[in-house]
């Protein structure tokens, strides 16, 4: 691949979250109705519509890339490239009118992930990965963005855990979770994708989830391993759609084994 190939991608990456942008906001803080899927989960007119417009402009511009998404499912492409969108990462908190959700959009390239972006609609803060590059950030629509990298943490003591929800521990393939926050120095709840934008600018140190499907954790990867850490299953293994559905991601890569060890225990 051409760096001008690269870019052209990276472009279609942004150009994807500004458009489920515009559809997002109106919808932000407003009376809409919420259905709940098979899973339980909740979702709303704006996440469908919103990962519709997104699968337009790839029609348009990558005909022959495939697309996974939260809310559609799966079209098959030839290229070997699979864009894997989540329009909204964290229903609950955008329907609860907390700006801790965020649109989440990858691209893999058989099977690795190339790009992921975060980007939170309403604020417009903005995280971008790219395989092979330093994570940029950018703090509004007119931020000119800047490197961001995690901060320094050897030691499990001195880190700051996170978890979106307790409840979704209740999935979780094993109980070690505990023993993880029992090693951290404290613990916090919420954020869902948000949460992994804060560990790449240095505010979170571990975050260990489970319950996570694809379109949850593909952007993450290029987002916190761009600002110097790791992301793995719970084993400290490399996330495929194939695995246990658990997410470990750690901002000083020191921190890894230690925390697999907690979460085996």
């Amino acid at each position: 691949m051409t760096l001008h190939d690269l870019d052209r991608l990276i472009e279609t990456a942004h150009a994807l979250a500004d458009v489920a942008g515009a559809v997002i906001r109106p919808y932000f803080r407003a009376p809409i109705a919420t259905l709940d899927k098979a899973d339980e989960s909740p979702v709303t007119v704006a996440d469908r519509m919103a990962e519709r417009v997104m699968r337009a402009m790839l029609a348009e511009r990558h005909p022959d890339h495939a697309v996974l998404g939260e809310e559609f499912g799966l079209q098959s492409g030839t290229s070997g490239y699979r864009w894997t969108l989540d329009p909204i990462d964290g229903t609950r908190a955008f329907i609860t009118g907390r700006p801790s959700f965020g649109t989440l959009i990858a691209l893999m390239h058989e099977g690795e992930p190339l790009i992921g972006v975060i980007d939170q609609p309403v604020t417009g803060e903005r995280w971008t990965g790219v395989t092979g590059r330093q994570t940029l950030f950018r703090k509004s629509a007119s931020d000119v963005g800047r490197t961001i990298s995690t901060r320094a943490c050897a030691t499990l003591a001195d880190a700051d855990l996170s978890c979106t929800s307790p409840e979704m521990l209740d999935l979780a393939p094993r109980s070690g979770w505990n023993g993880l926050k029992k090693q951290a120095k404290r613990a916090s709840w919420g954020g869902d994708c948000y949460s992994y934008g804060l560990l790449a600018m240095g505010h979170i140190d571990v975050i260990a989830e489970c319950a996570m499907k694809p379109w949850d954790w593909a952007a993450l990867i290029p987002v916190v391993e761009g600002a110097g850490g790791r992301v793995t299953d719970w084993n400290g293994a490399p996330l495929s759609d194939a695995g246990d559905g658990t997410v470990l991601a750690v901002g000083d890569a020191t921190l890894l084994d230690s925390a697999v060890e907690s979460l085996r225990a």
